[in-house]
């Protein structure tokens, strides 16, 4: 499904030009670059220039990149966030990508995988859900993610062996049990893991456990199907079916709102957050859009 259905609804040109407007007045620098991009054109090299000075010398990002966490330390989210803003800028060989694999080793733990997030993280304003223990372990989320898109990547880092057997081993015990965001992180994983084989045989036995953190219906709670399908293909025809699809891309087009713009179903933490968010958020909602054949162009 890489076009429109018949009398599907579509968002035209006057209102990307409106979303453009609710960037220029709201968003970050970088989602404004990521905008011009994907939508008028504009230069790779700026948005390379945005990323760079979320970077740290120790390769990894932080400096409200991930824009609940406001301190300059480098964390695993962001490092995520990076690696995403590179390849979807066609950056799969930019240095940087090594960079994030050498500060991914330093933070690793002897089973492989990453925390969620560093203790660090202590030191400087966050959103109060960014909690974490003196001596974090691994966790799925961002492991998993961040090792699917390594592989999407074609990356060739030591990181990733031990972080991919780190997210084999997480899917193959028993009795694990995925939050949403664990949920996200294993889709990413195995939408991109080079054993297709071994990956489909897991989404069998897991998608159990992923289901319940989608909200089928577009006005429930949960993630959208589209958040794990935001482009066609893929695992997503497995799960949803192009009906639920065309439903939940129709709600997304009535979700925008007057402003041009889209925003998020958390909470801000403190003032600046929404319009990072809703920049950012409005980028990805145009994308996936456009992936259906429901932006005209």
């Amino acid at each position: 499904m890489n076009a429109r259905t018949p009398h599907a609804r579509t968002l035209h040109a006057e209102d990307l030009d409106a979303a453009e407007e609710f960037l220029r007045l709201n968003a970050r620098l970088i989602d404004r670059h990521r905008f011009a991009y994907h939508f008028r054109g504009g230069p790779v090299e700026a948005v390379a220039a945005a990323l760079r000075p979320y970077e740290n010398p120790d390769g990894g990002y932080g400096h409200a990149l991930e824009p609940d966490l406001r301190g300059e330390a480098s964390q695993p989210v962001p490092a995520q966030h990076a690696l995403e803003i590179l390849h979807e800028a066609g950056l799969d060989g930019d240095p940087a990508v090594q960079r994030i694999g050498d500060f991914l080793t330093a933070i690793t733990r002897p089973d492989g995988g990453v925390p969620f997030v560093l203790p660090t993280v202590r030191d400087a304003p966050r959103a109060p859900w960014w909690q974490t223990p003196d001596d974090p372990p691994s966790n799925i989320n961002p492991t998993a993610t961040l090792a699917g898109l390594l592989h999407l990547m074609k990356a060739d880092h030591p990181w990733l062996g031990p972080a991919t057997e780190y997210s084999w081993a997480y899917l193959e015990k028993e009795g694990n049990e995925p939050g949403p965001y664990d949920a996200l992180a294993i889709w990413t994983f195995l939408e991109h893991v080079p054993d297709r084989t071994r990956a489909e045989t897991v989404l069998e036995r897991v998608r159990d456990a992923l289901l319940p953190h989608v909200a089928l219906e577009p006005d429930g709670e949960g993630h959208s199907p589209l958040d794990f399908a935001p482009a066609p293909g893929g695992l997503g025809p497995r799960l949803f079916d192009g009906a639920l699809i065309e439903a939940h891309l129709d709600a997304l087009i009535d979700a925008r709102l007057d402003d041009g713009g889209w925003t998020v179903g958390f909470p801000f933490f403190t003032p600046v957050t929404e319009p990072e968010w809703r920049g950012y958020v409005t980028v990805e909602r145009l994308k996936t859009l456009r992936a259906y054949g429901r932006l005209e162009p």
